[in-house]
């Protein structure tokens, strides 16, 4: 094999001072941004002004880019392992040797097991049509995305009622009187533009109800917020539908043109009534009818949010099912103020991009999660990641050998990651691409350094909404170590696979000619997309006629009564199940990210970490008082397999059922200096929870983990 060359590079290294308009990297959420370049460095970044909803406007994450950026803990070079997986002894290797190392064991993997024993998982987004087009040339059907632990329920429960995904459902903020969160910490997410537009409208007036058994900051900005008990917010949102059928305050208009289901969903509310709910959440029912009071009044210009990270307990989908129904109920789809289905360019008159995916044939082989065949219910798209894992520990339903893990950290984001590891060792390949020394790189075989995100240029990004647009992650800068961009990783990937996999699907020289690829017929080109970072493709937001919003289920209404879920033997709105209240010095273990943290890959940033802080246990005063813990304590948090200490934060505005922590701390890769061994991991606390999961919709159960405080010397 001749030696590889780097990608082509534009301009990166001319003097002077320039600004590239480009996509942030920072968290998944992805901001149009703009980065100053002087002298070949990243001097300033800022968001990208030619977005109105945006602006100039960058959360602290963004920001940080610059110090990440020239900071060298970071992988540089192309990592083979010497030692026993998670031991961390490696040897430096020419990308050559790496990819030739890669190739070899994937042909050994397809020898014995097919390409359907190859499987990648990423953190999915607007440019996965990279990824899975990869996976497809390799003729594997096993393309995953993270979402198993965040939001696979509410894509699958989309799915189940409109035909849609979850990326085809947005959110009129802007425009909306009455927004209803399960959850859904708006004021400190991780996107720019809703965050915006949240605290632009409770400026305005905008009414807020927030249901969370913490008080966060977007319950400090809400009308209302309900501290409601753990995992019983399927049975809150029951006796809200009972209430709003019981007195027929719903769009009947809307409901006859466009719903089926409605007899089955009185006769599941039937006897859920806001008195029924009161002892499973805590909520008083005198508050529930006065809630439906409000919304009846707003309605359609109200949205009931449908969830981000929607991986806490086995009727999680239910809760984002029984939020979209309400939705339905107000008529508040596709309405200003409301749900906005997503639009393609086609129904606004243009073009979509041309997809790498379709560049080598569809694959067969059914999915090793059964997403979409036996588990019609869960969406094949990115499937269950978990169930990648256990078909890697058991060989069920067929074995997987191989595994590449681009951009994501299983080990850091899955529950239980003992267990998970005792899976991966199964492998015949273990491959990180990444640009931090992940949990899940350093357990790797090999570690492919990709360039960070200011160093590269991705696939353009085609964002479907109401105002639909192409986008543009440009490279501003030259990489600063030995390292590549993703679509140079796997087109050399596949010509070495020869034969074995379809090269063509990723045949290309330089980073434009990928990109003419996909603009051709568009109308577009790449000079319009570096003018100001995105083309738009309509004028302004476009709504659908309200006699003709296309449902794409197989009824082509919106489907309370799911064929979906038929298909599978479950029921489309199955009968609350309340979870034993844990007592004594037993909690239900709850959650979330700080404002500054992106899951585990920002605690070792030079500023974020410190501005993260520590990491304390919030507890809730009365318990934490009969169980002498005072603010400050240190405590010792176990679960069967796992115990670490931390520090008390008592106070009154989390459940008493519940203790909560942040994600992203007790990280254990040396090589990290800053976030080696700082704070304690949440996922590790979650023992025997890796393959526990909501059967309807497919995503973890997280929050169902119960653990143990103690006071130290009690």
């Amino acid at each position: 094999m001749s030696s590889v060359s780097a990608p082509n590079v534009r301009g990166v290294d001319s003097p002077g001072r320039r600004t590239v308009f480009s996509i942030c990297g920072m968290c998944v959420a992805r901001c149009p941004i703009e980065v100053t370049v002087e002298n070949g460095r990243v001097t300033w970044l800022r968001g990208n002004p030619n977005d109105k909803a945006i602006g100039e406007s960058m959360c602290g994450r963004g920001g940080a880019a610059i110090p990440f950026e020239y900071d060298d803990e970071r992988p540089q070079t192309p990592l083979i392992r010497t030692g026993a997986r998670g031991a961390g002894r490696w040897r430096r290797a020419s990308w050559d040797e790496a990819l030739d190392y890669i190739c070899d064991k994937l042909r050994e993997v397809v020898a014995e097991m097919g390409p359907r024993g190859i499987a990648l998982s990423d953190r999915g987004g607007p440019f996965t049509d990279l990824s899975r087009g990869f996976v497809q040339a390799l003729g594997s059907p096993n393309y995953f995305d993270h979402d198993s632990s965040c939001a696979r329920n509410t894509n699958n429960a989309i799915r189940s009622l409109t035909g849609y995904g979850r990326g085809a459902i947005g959110f009129d903020i802007k425009n909306c009187k009455h927004l209803v969160l399960w959850g859904r910490n708006l004021a400190e997410s991780i996107k720019v533009k809703e965050a915006k537009e949240f605290m632009g409208a409770i400026a305005r007036g905008m009414r807020c109800t927030y249901i969370d058994p913490r008080v966060s900051t977007t319950a400090c900005k809400a009308t209302r917020h309900w501290q409601i008990r753990p995992n019983s917010d399927y049975a809150l949102n029951l006796a809200i539908l009972h209430e709003v059928l019981k007195r027929e305050i719903y769009d009947k208009a809307f409901v006859e043109r466009y719903v089926t289901g409605m007899d089955y969903l009185r006769a599941a509310v039937r006897d859920t009534t806001p008195e029924w709910q009161e002892p499973h959440t805590g909520i008083p029912a005198a508050e529930v009818r006065a809630f439906v009071d409000e919304i009846a009044a707003d309605a359609p210009q109200v949205i009931f949010h449908t969830g981000w990270m929607t991986a806490r307990h086995k009727q999680s989908f239910y809760v984002s099912r029984t939020a979209l129904i309400l939705n339905a109920l107000m008529g508040s789809f596709d309405v200003k103020g409301g749900i906005v289905l997503a639009k393609t360019p086609e129904d606004v008159g243009r073009k979509s991009l041309k997809k790498l995916i379709d560049r080598s044939p569809k694959v067969k082989e059914p999915r090793a999660d059964g997403a979409g065949t036996t588990r019609p219910q869960w969406d094949p798209v990115a499937g269950m990641a978990h169930q990648i894992y256990r078909a890697i520990e058991t060989g069920d339903p067929y074995p997987v050998g191989a595994y590449l893990a681009y951009r994501h950290d299983p080990l850091t984001c899955m529950p239980d990651p003992p267990a998970l590891q005792k899976a991966l060792d199964k492998l015949k390949l273990l491959v990180a691409i990444d640009v931090n020394y992940s949990e899940t790189a350093w357990f790797a075989d090999v570690i492919l350094p990709e360039t960070t995100y200011l160093e590269r240029a991705n696939i353009l990004a085609q964002n479907n909404g109401g105002r639909p647009n192409f986008g543009m992650r440009d490279q501003a800068v030259a990489p600063r170590f030995d390292s590549r961009p993703a679509w140079w990783i796997f087109r050399e990937i596949l010509r070495r696979m020869g034969p074995l996999a379809h090269g063509d699907a990723l045949d290309f020289e330089t980073i434009e000619e990928l990109w003419d690829y996909q603009l051709e017929g568009t109308g577009v080109t790449v000079a319009q997309l570096r003018e100001k970072g995105f083309v738009s493709l309509a004028d302004a937001p476009w709504f659908f006629p309200r006699d003709k919003i296309p449902f794409k289920t197989p009824t082509g209404k919106f489907e309370i009564e799911s064929e979906v879920m038929k298909q599978a033997g479950l029921p489309s709105l199955a009968p609350f199940q309340p979870r034993a209240v844990p007592t004594g010095d037993r909690f239900h273990l709850m959650f979330g990210h700080a404002p500054v943290m992106t899951g585990g890959q920002s605690l070792n940033n030079p500023i974020l970490g410190d501005l993260a802080g520590p990491n304390p246990l919030w507890i809730n005063d009365g318990r934490a008082k009969a169980l002498g813990i005072g603010d400050g304590d240190e405590v010792l948090i176990s679960s069967p397999a796992y115990s670490a200490w931390m520090t008390a934060r008592v106070t009154p505005l989390i459940h008493p059922d519940a203790v909560f922590m942040f994600h992203g701390f007790g990280r254990t890769v040396p090589l990290q200096t800053r976030a080696c061994g700082l704070g304690v991991a949440d996922q590790r606390l979650q023992h025997g929870m890796l393959y526990e999961y909501d059967p309807a919709g497919g995503a973890n159960a997280m929050t169902e983990t119960i653990v143990q405080i103690k006071r130290k010397g009690a």
